[in-house]
């Protein structure tokens, strides 16, 4: 029997872990031909959730719990998680039930059908429109703007063939961006559209910090854009400048004793090239940020317990 790997990081879930456990079960029930582990990997929940997963474990075997020394973050603790899984196909899927468990099913079948990667799409999402709408702009800049293709509307939330998971192994990062590495590795993918539910149990986890980190690191991953465009805008200020120079310049000996340029453009002119300095200053920052990660070779994450790995 094939194993499929489901692997859920999770944060803080006591409302509704269980029900999700629930449902992952009850979808790979009527997947016959197939054996599974499910692979949860918490990030030092302070809510209870801790135990209610050794209670999951303890019921059910294939229920395999990793509980981290204390909160390695979104990025870090997921893709630790699923360099543990040892299934022929690996699916990755969050544990708030907003990745929904029925889709294992048309993930199993893609992958029958020869694709290594089959990923889901959110074609339509019931979140707060305007976090949706902060998204789809970071989608399409992201996608215009990144040296290599980028997914639009994916999260990570898909289904991944063994070869894919080993490629994935060798690429040895510290602080990965694990959308934009599925594309830099190429191979045909399929993708599948569902619509987002509402999360109807717990709260998001995410706010303004976590978010901006996420960008960031895809931005910093995978585009050498801002920098480019630093020096690109130097050039143009530095020019236009110039040119304003000279203007002024003319200007005075034409109207010599009339004209007094005041202090108001030297102000507005200061606090403008500072604030464009800061601003590259910042984004040169969050290179030499990524750099300093990578330097380090810090592993993904410290675990406290594991559960049902023997």
């Amino acid at each position: 029997m094939k194993l499929i790997s489901i692997v859920s990081p999770c944060y803080n879930e006591v409302d509704g872990i269980e029900d999700f456990c629930d449902q992952v079960k009850s979808v790979m029930a009527n997947l016959p031909g197939y054996d599974y582990e499910h692979v949860i990997i918490d990030n030092n929940s302070t809510d209870g959730t801790i135990l209610a997963l050794r209670q999951l474990a303890g019921q059910d075997k294939k229920v395999k719990v990793i509980i981290n020394a204390r909160n390695f973050g979104q990025v870090r603790s997921p893709f630790h998680g699923l360099l543990q899984a040892k299934g022929d196909a690996v699916i990755v899927m969050s544990s708030d039930l907003q990745d929904p468990p029925e889709m294992i099913r048309a993930f199993v079948k893609k992958w029958e059908d020869g694709y290594k990667i089959v990923i889901g799409t959110k074609a339509k999402s019931k979140e707060n429109p305007f976090v949706v709408g902060v998204r789809k702009i970071f989608y399409h800049l992201i996608k215009a703007l990144s040296e290599t293709e980028q997914i639009k509307n994916f999260t990570g939330f898909g289904l991944y063939d063994r070869t894919i998971i080993d490629l994935i192994r060798q690429f040895d990062d510290p602080y990965p961006y694990f959308r934009g590495l599925i594309t830099e590795i190429g191979f045909e993918r399929a993708e599948i559209e569902f619509t987002q539910p509402k999360r109807t149990k717990g709260r998001t986890k995410n706010n303004f910090y976590t978010l901006y980190d996420l960008a960031m690191l895809g931005f910093v991953n995978h585009s050498k854009f801002p920098l480019r465009m630093a020096s690109f805008i130097g050039f143009v200020i530095a020019f236009a400048s110039l040119l304003v120079g000279i203007g002024y310049f003319i200007y005075k000996l034409i109207f010599w004793n009339s004209f007094q340029a005041g202090m108001a453009p030297i102000v507005i002119g200061l606090f403008f090239f500072a604030a464009v300095q800061l601003f590259f200053i910042g984004i040169i920052g969050e290179y030499i940020g990524a750099i300093y990660t990578q330097i380090k070779k810090r592993p993904l994450v410290v675990e406290k317990e594991r559960i049902n790995f023997d």
